[in-house]
């Protein structure tokens, strides 16, 4: 039986099971567990961005037409790795002005103070006596938002696509039935338009799962963070457990961990296209179609 308390002392596996079970190492395991739970509350947030731009995009009222194509338009023309690094910026300042012009009515001082962004004390988000915490929750939740805004557009381009996909003749159908165009939108067009959807919409939750990397640059500490951190060289005299640059491994269990996901996600979507793609007027429902 061997214990970790003294590195100097171990060899082989035993030298190799400390070193992989070392508190540093823990965050690397939990920092997986944050790229899902990334993926798990923007899929959702940016699937509801999209869908009600693609509502707007479509509205017959033109302001919020033009509304719903601008933010599909400006979203999706700007790189990703630049919308990032400004808006992250950008949303946590306008956060803290709105609390500033709440919370300190009485300030005299401009705010901008030449490149400097300069609130009170009152208005930090968050505040700086917050626990360690609230500080990676509060910079989680922004990465979430940036995340959600961005892939939004993307949803909303698909989603707007996908409704004028559905065959105008289901809903001219439903108004001779007598429907208004609230009803045939929530009982004929949206339904159907998932089927036309779900190709595109694979191809985005794709696209999010290769994007999970650029959390490292909004700060937070994810699994390609860690990975750079352990992975680099190692001297005895700042760590218990030396070694040369071994980042080379470390993004190969990354590379692995992508691909063992997207493996499975292609599975899902595949049952979830079959099931909906049942029984409709596609080239998918006729193969099943046949099929059977």
């Amino acid at each position: 039986m061997f214990t970790c308390a003294d590195p100097s002392t171990l060899e082989g596996l035993s030298w190799l099971l400390c070193y992989l079970t070392t508190g540093k190492h823990m965050a690397f395991y939990a920092s997986f567990g944050t790229v899902l739970l990334l993926l798990a509350i923007t899929a959702p947030v940016a699937l509801g961005f999209g869908f009600a731009a693609a509502m707007a995009a479509r509205a017959r009222f033109a302001p919020l037409s033009w509304l719903g194509k601008g933010y599909i338009a400006i979203v999706r023309g700007v790189p990703d790795i630049a919308f990032f690094l400004f808006f992250v910026i950008a949303l946590d300042q306008f956060f803290e002005w709105l609390r500033h012009e709440v919370k300190c009515p009485d300030w005299d001082q401009p705010i901008r103070q030449g490149s400097d962004f300069v609130v009170c004390q009152a208005a930090k988000l968050p505040l700086g006596n917050a626990a360690q915490w609230v500080h990676e929750t509060y910079g989680f939740l922004l990465a979430v938002l940036t995340f959600s805004i961005v892939f939004g557009a993307f949803a909303g381009n698909v989603l707007f696509g996908a409704m004028r996909a559905v065959p105008r003749g289901q809903l001219e159908t439903a108004e001779a039935y007598g429907m208004n165009h609230r009803q045939s939108f929530w009982r004929i067009l949206v339904p159907q338009m998932w089927v036309y959807a779900l190709p595109g919409l694979s191809n985005l939750w794709m696209v999010l799962i290769k994007a999970t990397p650029l959390l490292f640059l909004l700060g937070v500490e994810d699994i390609v963070y860690w990975a750079k951190e352990l992975g680099g060289s190692k001297t005895a005299r700042f760590t218990d457990y030396p070694h040369g640059d071994w980042r080379m491994w470390y993004f190969a269990a990354l590379l692995v961990f992508y691909l063992v996901f997207t493996w499975v996600s292609e599975k899902v979507l595949s049952r979830v296209m079959a099931r909906l793609t049942l029984g409709q007027a596609t080239t998918g429902g006729e193969a099943q179609r046949k099929a059977a």
